[in-house]
């Protein structure tokens, strides 16, 4: 395995954007708003010229608008796959900034702390026991207290010296104590006095008040994913609720009258494959998803509920290339919005597209065949979402193919593979209108144009629940 040599180029700049970067985004509690104009992309607004051509499986016929869908510059207008990836995320960071919130432990895993987490209380708040044994006063033997101590009860009374009492690790440890015995390094004799079957250690086995962290410590900075282990640390440390990145939210609006909801299908119409995919997907990119709404092909639907969303994200399922009930460009114009990125070099999902259609506001148009929809979702929603909830980058990586892999002459394939070991094996089943690869799949390889070889090195592009850590948490 190597790390991805891709930060070259004139994006250089753009990638060494880090988490405090994305931080610098949000806003804190009780700090101005901030706003930013439209990022310097070079971009016009979405107009009906250079419109990219159908990719495979489009729902567009061969007569609807020659002039669009085979123009000479519609090859020109898509974006290059890496570029189109820098683009979502740099459109992101141009947005206006968002506000940060204080969010209860149990509903911040997988965001992003936006205040450093210092220490509420000392860490142990007193001297407690670390283990079940006996605190013990001054050397042995000792004689030993009826009553035991107890985690969770109040100071018990304190030692003298020859004197022990029973204790309960986490219990807290009674004035003068000079150590814990171990329950199995302890013996009474016939008379009840406690014995040690070893030397005794002052302060063995006594966990000191502060020993962890005192109050007003440093345990965190802010940048830092809350993981299960940052909300224990979090609760132990004091605290109710965590002032972090909220997640970004996301309407989904699935678009076409040939799909069903339920059942086998029938009389030319289908399955709906992406309804039930893209919000927990998109949950797992750490999107909170506020709507998923069937508009089927209703072009003055689709533009009621694009004007009226408030969401950070909308996520659009077919229509973006140019037939007849394709309405995501009409819709786009209509409103004003600005086409960042028409159209991607990469296969399958070449007719996908982004837009900023308000200052806070993005729209990713995915192509409507499933596998297709998948390329769309990595290659603009999350590095757009990722940047949003102020997530750090997950570290590049490649893999040898265990086999050689057929290319496009000129764009990027993003293929399902499976990782065995020190390499990577291609799925079949991996047309754009295919689930079944991707379905069992570790990763996407991200093939360049022409192909690779046996052997050969090749970028992948980890799937959320495949990929360890804080990904795998659909909630």
């Amino acid at each position: 395995m190597t790390a991805r040599g891709v930060r070259t180029g004139e994006d250089a700049e753009d990638q060494d954007f880090d988490v405090e970067e994305a931080l610098a985004l949000v806003k804190g509690p009780g700090s101005a708003a901030s706003g930013h104009g439209p990022a310097g992309t070079g971009h016009a607004p979405a107009t009906g010229h250079g419109t990219p051509r159908p990719s495979e499986g489009a729902r567009t016929p061969d007569s609807a608008q020659p002039h669009a869908a085979h123009s000479p510059d519609a090859r020109h207008q898509a974006t290059p796959w890496p570029q189109a990836r820098e683009t979502a995320a740099r459109a992101a960071r141009a947005a206006a900034r968002r506000d940060a919130a204080a969010v209860p432990l149990d509903a911040a895993l997988g965001l992003v702390l936006a205040e450093p987490l210092a220490a509420l209380t000392d860490l142990p708040s007193f001297d407690t026991s670390a283990m079940d044994g006996w605190a013990v006063a001054g050397p042995g033997p000792w004689d030993v207290r009826d009553e035991g101590v107890l985690a969770g009860h109040a100071q018990p009374e304190p030692l003298t010296d020859g004197e022990a009492v029973r204790i309960a690790t986490g219990a807290r440890i009674p004035q003068d104590t000079t150590a814990v015995l171990r329950s199995e390094h302890g013996r009474t004799d016939a008379k009840d006095r406690l014995h040690s079957t070893r030397e005794v250690q002052h302060g063995q086995d006594i966990r000191p008040r502060g020993q962890e962290c005192r109050s007003g410590d440093h345990l965190l900075p802010v940048g830092t994913l809350v993981t299960p282990a940052v909300l224990g640390l979090a609760a132990a440390a004091g605290y109710d609720t965590l002032t972090a990145v909220p997640r970004p939210r996301v309407d989904v609006f699935v678009l076409g009258d040939e799909l069903l909801t339920e059942g086998l299908p029938h009389d030319g119409r289908i399955r709906d494959a992406l309804g039930p995919m893209l919000p927990p997907w998109l949950r797992a990119l750490g999107a909170e998803v506020a709507t998923v709404r069937r508009i089927g092909d209703d072009a003055r639907a689709l533009h009621k509920a694009v004007s009226r969303s408030e969401a950070d994200l909308i996520v659009t399922t077919g229509g973006t290339a140019a037939g007849p009930v394709d309405h995501v460009h009409p819709t786009l114009r209509r409103i004003g919005a600005e086409l960042l990125v028409d159209g991607v070099k990469v296969r399958p999902g070449h007719p996908m597209l982004l837009a900023r259609t308000k200052e806070r506001q993005h729209l990713v148009g995915l192509p409507g065949n499933p596998l297709a929809a998948v390329s769309g979702l990595l290659t603009l929603a999350e590095p757009l979402l990722r940047t949003l909830a102020a997530r750090p980058a997950p570290e590049p990586y490649t893999l040898p193919l265990k086999d050689a892999v057929h290319g496009h002459p000129n764009d990027t394939r993003l293929v399902p593979v499976v990782l065995r070991g020190d390499h990577a094996a291609v799925l079949h089943y991996n047309g754009p209108a295919m689930l079944r690869g991707v379905a069992a799949a570790d990763a996407l390889a991200v093939v360049p144009p022409g192909g690779a070889r046996q052997g050969q090195e090749t970028e992948l592009l980890d799937l959320p629940w495949a990929a360890a850590g804080i990904g795998v948490c659909f909630t």
